[in-house]
């Protein structure tokens, strides 16, 4: 059987936004986190040190990453390994992945 394609670790962190901010007391937790206003989350997804945090914040709750892992038909591990794929094309120089 022919295993799916990895997701593109952008494109993942997106969806993962948008996963997030379906829900109101999610969003308010990660706005509160990452210190942004809601109008500047759109200009901040551009940003893949931001896109990177949105996958953190997943990565800090289980229940939420499960949630989002079945809501985009995937493993949690393959979110983890997109994660760990985002974090190094962030952080080159950083030797545990």
């Amino acid at each position: 059987m022919k295993s799916a394609p990895a997701p593109d670790p952008e494109g993942l962190a997106i969806s993962a936004l948008l996963f997030i901010a379906a829900e109101t007391e999610t969003l308010s937790r990660f706005l509160e986190l990452t210190g942004l206003d809601p109008g500047e989350v759109r200009a901040a997804a551009s940003d893949k040190r931001f896109l990177l945090a949105v996958l953190d914040f997943l990565m800090a709750d289980e229940p939420l990453l499960l949630a989002f892992a079945a809501s985009e038909n995937l493993t949690p591990e393959t979110v983890v390994a997109t994660h760990r794929k985002l974090h190094k094309a962030v952080d080159p120089a950083h030797e545990t992945y």
